[in-house]
């Protein structure tokens, strides 16, 4: 399965707004979208705005996306890019 590392990079973690919008881009692919901390070994939904923030991902906490289906690269790729820009919080 396709996996990615990623790393919260914005000041305040991931609160309410980047789990919404982590969980509204795995939602526009057809692929089931997994996310852990790498501190831990149980998966979340990506698709999950709850799970999302079950994880308590503060600012360093690394990430392991994973992505299953025929969209998959493109999703980790999206989804890496959100991680990338830092959800655009700190501006």
């Amino acid at each position: 399965m396709p996996s990615r590392k990623v790393t919260i990079s914005n000041r305040l973690g991931l609160h309410a707004r980047p789990a919404m919008l982590l969980a509204e881009c795995a939602g526009t692919f057809t692929s089931s979208i997994g996310v852990r901390r790498m501190d831990a070994k149980d998966t979340v939904d990506g698709k999950s705005i709850m799970q999302l923030l079950m994880l308590a991902g503060t600012a360093g906490t690394v990430l392991e996306i994973t992505a299953e289906g025929d969209d998959a690269a493109a999703a980790l790729a999206s989804i890496a890019e959100l991680f990338e820009r830092g959800f655009e919080d700190d501006e």
